[in-house]
């Protein structure tokens, strides 16, 4: 055993007898034979290199074990180097998305038909926000290039506040720049959405879409009769008698539902005056037109609530005479989404639950 490593190398490595001479003895022979001589144990070759060289083996086998750990810790680096390297490439697409998610890409001073989307519900902080539709707009009108502007709309409407703003900016921004305002409508333009188009110069549609819904709603739930079946009191304290007329699980008076009423139809004649101005002789007004329903495409221009049928292209080519269209939407950068994606769920469902007691036009 060798005393420095406490190895014991392999008995039959250490020690070979030459057997090619059956006079020689075997390693197990007591005594030799008569006549016979005797030579001394040869060693095999790799044991010989091993005693000559001596503490050889050990420095080699501590330069292995040394060289391994020497790699681990350089794969472990590489891996670090390489995950740091990965957030820098993130946080550089994050800043280029966030600097050049307000502008369109294209060259802004070549005549073309500017174009901004107005999709989904129309909310505070949602795409189709004030914020986000009264920016862009201005983006769009104040280019040089820029030749007329299109709304390009496909929503179910939302809220009257969101919606009455845009209204007014579009007049303001049309007196302003004297550049045209369109509204091409693709599968839905319903109440709210209607109330942004109704301040644009010509309202295109397709022969299918929805059109119309000029009417306020206010909607919720009661549970007082659940409540008192299941035996379950209600304790809500509030400063006013009418304080917490919505609480649905508290009973509403006749008081306090002829004063929603009032204001439904207060909002609701803002609606009806806007779409009146907006239209004005086009319009061709039934018993219906403001009773909240909604029209096909089709139906909506007989009755004036829309212009003609025509799509995007066709309003930029024929109308505008601007075949080179160019979106001026406001759209969340990187970073923006991944906040909503991971962060802002459980914020919008309690803003929602708040938000459901809210006036809407839809």
């Amino acid at each position: 055993m060798d005393r420095s490593t406490g190895i014991l190398p392999p008995i039959c490595n250490l020690l070979s007898f030459d057997m090619s001479d059956p006079q020689q003895p075997t390693p197990f022979d007591p005594e030799p034979r008569a006549g016979a001589t005797v030579s001394p144990p040869s060693l095999s070759p790799h044991v010989e290199s091993s005693a000559g060289s001596g503490a050889g083996w050990e420095r080699d086998t501590l330069e292995r074990l040394a060289f391994a750990v020497l790699q681990e810790q350089q794969t472990a680096r590489r891996w670090r180097n390489g995950i740091r390297l990965a957030w820098l490439l993130l946080l550089a697409v994050v800043l280029w998305e966030g600097l050049g998610a307000s502008r369109p890409a294209k060259d802004v001073t070549v005549p073309h038909t500017a174009v901004v989307e107005v999709k989904g519900e129309i909310a505070a902080g949602a795409d189709a926000s004030a914020e986000f539709v009264v920016g862009a707009m201005r983006n769009a009108l104040e280019d040089s290039g820029s030749k007329a502007l299109v709304l390009l709309i496909n929503s179910p409407g939302g809220s009257p506040v969101q919606a009455g703003i845009i209204n007014d900016e579009i007049k303001r921004l049309k007196s302003k720049h004297g550049k045209p305002v369109y509204a091409v409508v693709e599968e839905s333009c319903a109440s709210a959405a209607y109330y942004i188009a109704a301040a644009a110069d010509q309202v295109f549609v397709d022969k299918a879409s929805v059109v119309g819904s000029i009417g306020v709603l206010m909607d919720g739930f009661g549970f007082t009769g659940l409540m008192d079946k299941l035996g379950v009191e209600r304790r809500l304290m509030t400063a006013g008698e009418n304080k917490g007329f919505l609480d649905p699980f508290s009973p509403q008076t006749d008081r306090q539902r002829a004063h929603a009423q009032s204001l439904l139809n207060q909002i609701h004649q803002q609606f009806i005056q806007v779409v009146k101005e907006g239209r004005g002789d086009r319009l061709k007004e039934t018993p219906d037109t403001f009773s909240g329903l909604f029209w096909s495409g089709q139906q909506a221009v007989e009755l004036g609530l829309a212009d003609q049928l025509g799509s995007l292209d066709f309003v930029a080519r024929e109308v505008v005479k601007a075949e080179e269209i160019i979106d001026y939407t406001r759209r969340d950068n990187v970073a923006e989404r991944l906040v909503k994606r991971f962060g802002v769920a459980l914020g919008q469902g309690a803003v929602g639950a708040v938000q459901q007691a809210g006036v809407q036009l839809r």
